[in-house]
């Protein structure tokens, strides 16, 4: 399987064109230095939660969006070797290059792809991340293949499982901080995939009808789906 680098930060509303352009150059450097697929999503529906949520995971401020991106890679050592050689290219700026959102509050993350199709670019997607307890991977892994075979079948493009192997603990925030998670537990980050809204809306309206979201529901391994955060985003841009 791949591997998958994970991105969550806030972006003053604003400025959305100038990060999108940002963000499209940034996707040529990394593709150059092997990423196999970049995409930033924009939020379209992220809902404020009472314990945690994608706006506090960020601390998101009134006048901000929250973005939700991914970058595939080969693998870890492809990763690894692309991230050096990215910093390190003239071409992305550097360090000192004027960024239009604050880079202190963006989390990341490295994470080992579990299942799903990470090279299709979605429509729209719903994007998760959550607490699993780290001794039931293999049976977070089964739930959620059960899972995705089911959004498929109402008619997402892609479903994508990725568990936590390399997120860093931040000095502001970070995936720990954004899920409340406890030293037993991993971070799973995770989205669906939908041709476009119409699609989206027609196909969680099934899911919600339909009585096998109770058996397979990543709640029976374990996961605290109280501090699941979640929300709706649409690409703007897919390299």
């Amino acid at each position: 399987m791949t591997y998958i680098d994970g991105c969550v930060l806030a972006v003053p509303t604003a400025n959305k064109e100038a990060y999108r352009k940002m963000a499209s150059d940034a996707s040529a450097v990394f593709v150059r230095h092997g990423a196999l697929a970049f995409l930033e999503g924009w939020g379209e529906d992220v809902p404020q939660g009472k314990v945690n949520c994608l706006n506090s995971a960020v601390l998101k401020k009134q006048d901000e969006t929250v973005m939700f991106s991914w970058i595939v890679w080969r693998d870890r050592a492809a990763r690894d070797a692309g991230n050096s050689a990215v910093m390190a290219d003239p071409d992305l700026g550097g360090a000192g290059m004027e960024k239009p959102f604050d880079g202190s509050r963006m989390i990341y993350g490295g994470f080992e792809h579990l299942l799903g199709d990470a090279m299709t670019a979605p429509g729209v997607f719903d994007a998760t991340v959550m607490p699993v307890p780290a001794a039931r991977k293999v049976e977070y892994k089964a739930a959620a293949e059960k899972m995705a075979a089911l959004f498929i079948e109402h008619g997402a493009v892609s479903v994508v499982d990725s568990w936590g192997d390399d997120v860093p603990e931040g000095k502001v925030n970070s995936f720990h901080t954004a899920i409340l998670r406890k030293p037993d537990e991993a971070v799973v980050l995770s989205w669906i995939g939908w041709k476009d809204a119409a699609a989206q809306a027609a196909g969680w309206e099934k899911i919600m009808a339909d009585p096998r979201m109770a058996e397979f529901s990543p709640a029976n391994v374990g996961t605290q789906m109280g501090r699941m955060i979640f929300g709706s985003f649409k690409p703007i841009v897919v390299a």
